[in-house]
């Protein structure tokens, strides 16, 4: 199962998988069209390519070579987006591209056309190895058409790279995602803030592989919790980095001291873990902020100096902090019924999502209002989202660290009382909430 789903998200991201269906499909509809016979008189007969057996090829050969250039054209402006996309915004946002099903789909029509075009090349004028003139005009008519469906296919891909490389669009379709993400890919029961420390005696599962973890699905370990009436807690979040053979991937033990089956159960963790070589935003919504955050911390940086970006940046981040404000956020417990045996899984609380929202572009944009400002905007809706002591107490910690960073690198006295006023608002909000 778990197999098949890391297959699954694979090939979601793969760009080669939709080219190669369609040339089956292309090869086999040339081979359909080719068996059509058109009678003279008939619509379809009307349709049919009027021209002889070597204009047929001619046009075949000419739609063939156009397509070349046309597909090597798109994958040199393809290359072009990705390492734009990779240097200005973030090299994580690189999947985002590869996984655009547009492009996908724009390319598989460009190799579907060339397909079509070099197989009739098989049979246009040739039979049994000698020239004839007989040859299948309905399905050389094909061609033409997919020649045309090519070109507006060439004029939206152009327009869709363009667009899809503006700023804005990226950050919203990272919020988005994201966004998702936290209504569909986040465990939704919550637990105590501290999971239960294992035992000395504890079972250490090793990772038996180098990677991130992708996803963890405990359900599937709830019958072993049962069956050997153990607990068993995983150790890495999703989005953690874990190297085979030294990082424990969980610990099993047993509270009332019976034996287990270590090695079944250890096999079982290690088919519910699914680790890749890259992070994936199926149930790692830190990954969507992580882009958004790495796009506004290159805006800070002193090379690109583009505070604007870094304040659209936290206006998306604003949005995914109100959406988790609203939902379940911390570690999953799964009790395995009144035989005993327990199933933990640790997960971000609301502040370490609030941190990783506002930690690193507070240091990298201390010293600009207008960020400072869009970081207590962001704090003032996540608190306005929520009634949540813990997660108000989040809020005023973070605005305590904004209102000290501001305070020491903001020189200009005009510029920090508008901060100062907004975060003196602010904190009353929140001692009027608890």
């Amino acid at each position: 199962m778990r197999r098949r789903e890391a297959a699954w998200e694979y090939l979601r991201g793969a760009l080669w998988v939709l080219p190669a269906i369609a040339v089956v499909l292309a090869l086999a509809l040339g081979s359909i069209l080719s068996s059509v016979n058109t009678r003279p008189g008939t619509w379809m007969h009307r349709l049919a390519f009027q021209g002889t057996p070597d204009d047929a090829r001619t046009l075949l050969i000419g739609t063939a070579g156009t397509m070349i250039t046309v597909i090597a054209l798109t994958l040199g402006l393809t290359v072009v987006a990705l390492q734009l996309s990779s240097t200005q915004f973030s090299p994580r946002i690189l999947r985002n591209f590869l996984r655009d099903r547009p492009n996908q789909v724009v390319l598989s029509v460009f190799v579907a056309t060339f397909a079509y075009s070099i197989a009739g090349l098989y049979t246009v004028g040739v039979s049994a190895g000698s020239r004839t003139a007989d040859y299948p005009r309905f399905a050389v008519s094909w061609a033409m058409v997919l020649l045309f469906l090519s070109l507006g296919a060439l004029v939206y891909e152009i327009h869709h790279l363009t667009h899809s490389l503006q700023i804005d669009e990226v950050m919203r379709t990272v919020e988005r995602n994201t966004r998702e993400v936290v209504r569909h890919g986040l465990p939704g029961t919550t637990a105590p803030s501290a999971l239960p420390d294992p035992p000395p005696s504890a079972t250490v599962v090793p990772s038996s592989r180098t990677g991130y973890v992708q996803a963890v699905h405990p359900d599937e370990l709830v019958g072993h919790a049962a069956r050997h009436g153990v607990t068993i807690k995983i150790a890495p979040r999703v989005g953690d980095h874990i190297a085979a053979g030294s990082t424990p991937l969980a610990w099993v033990w047993s509270e009332a001291g019976r034996d287990f089956d270590a090695v079944g159960v250890g096999r079982a963790v290690e088919q519910s873990v699914r680790i890749g070589f890259e992070r994936t935003l199926e149930q790692d919504a830190a990954l969507g902020m992580r882009q958004l955050v790495d796009v506004a911390s290159k805006a800070l940086s002193p090379a690109i100096n583009d505070p604007y970006t870094a304040v659209q940046a936290l206006d998306h981040l604003t949005a995914i902090m109100s959406s988790l404000s609203r939902r379940d956020l911390g570690s999953l417990v799964l009790s395995a019924g009144p035989g005993g045996g327990t199933v933990t899984v640790p997960a971000y609380t609301f502040a370490d999502y609030l941190d990783l929202a506002c930690a690193q572009i507070r240091r990298y944009g201390a010293r600009e209002p207008t960020v400072a400002l869009a970081l207590i905007r962001l704090l003032r809706d996540s608190a306005a989202a929520t009634t949540d002591d813990g997660r108000l107490t989040a809020i005023g910690f973070q605005l305590g660290l904004l209102e000290a960073d501001a305070t020491r690198e903001i020189v200009q006295p005009a510029d920090l009382t508008a901060v100062t006023a907004a975060a003196g608002e602010l904190r009353d909000r929140l001692e009027r909430a608890r």
